[in-house]
């Protein structure tokens, strides 16, 4: 188990602060979006300046084309792999994004599948699970494993995709925070239903909306609706263990918010007796 930070959550546009903003946040671990550096920072340059840094790349995560999250409604038309018109842009950057995973050496890429219908005879669901098999299959390929983000889908309904999709390498990127941002269920009960298939963590949190259909509002970690004593306690028994990724995509004031966040991560598991993450 190691304790990272999300690399977009820090510097979106700028190698250089990325490093810095990263070594501030008092962890040696990063997930690295891979579009910046398929885009413009380079995979050399990016691999030296964080090897030299001491900084470990935990996983990787890429961005899909045309996503709109200006509301819930934009969002659940536009995520993942829905769109037509970037369907093809997507699956050459997924191929792109999967050699430069490959050459970092990054065994695990999450990403968004987008809102996938629950109804088995929904011509939608099967569009997009087979677009999701096709750009599961480009990193399987290089043997790096993918994991879809919850939130954007009900548990149920998130495990039933990932029953018809059979890939053993197939999991899930557990956000608690977006379940209750996209109210989508209980984060305590999504965790507890999706457990086994679980490849890494992260630790956000968030407060419902307060009107149904709206966004929920993200908050520093420790200060929203996760119960962090109970869903931590599920984590840290998983088998095997993963990593726990501070993300967070609101506020001015980034490194601070993370470092504070580590701070919640490690008092609570010392609280429970647990193993603290380095």
């Amino acid at each position: 188990m190691r304790l990272a930070v999300c690399s977009w959550s820090l510097s979106r546009k700028d190698l250089p602060e990325l490093v810095v903003r990263a070594q501030r946040c008092g962890v040696t671990a990063l997930q690295l979006a891979l579009d910046p550096v398929r885009e413009s920072w380079g995979v050399a340059e990016t691999g030296s300046a964080l090897s030299d840094a001491g900084i470990e790349v935990c996983s990787g995560m890429m961005e899909m084309a045309g996503e709109d999250y200006s509301t819930l409604e934009s969002i659940r038309q536009t995520g993942g792999v829905r769109l037509d018109e970037h369907w093809q842009q997507n699956l050459a950057a997924a191929r792109a994004n999967a050699a430069i995973a490959e050459e970092l050496g990054i065994q695990l890429v999450t990403f968004h599948a987008g809102f996938i219908p629950h109804e088995g005879g929904d011509p939608l669901r099967s569009q997009m699970l087979e677009r999701l098999r096709e750009i599961c299959d480009v990193f399987l390929d290089r043997s790096i494993e993918v994991a879809f983000e919850t939130g954007q889908e009900t548990a149920e309904t998130l495990l039933d995709a990932l029953r018809e999709l059979d890939r053993s390498g197939v999991g899930v990127n557990f956000d608690p925070a977006n379940m209750i941002l996209y109210g989508m269920g209980d984060p305590i009960d999504a965790v507890r239903r999706l457990a086994s298939r679980i490849r890494q963590v992260h630790i956000k949190d968030a407060v419902p909306a307060k009107v149904e259909g709206e966004w929920g509002t993200e908050v520093v970690a420790g200060q929203g609706s996760v119960d962090w004593d109970r869903f931590l306690g599920i984590i840290s028994a998983l088998d095997p263990g993963v990593d726990l990724v501070i993300e967070r995509e609101a506020g001015d004031e980034r490194v601070l918010d993370v470092r504070t966040g580590v701070a919640m991560v490690r008092q609570t598991l010392a609280a429970l007796n647990q193993e603290i993450p380095r």
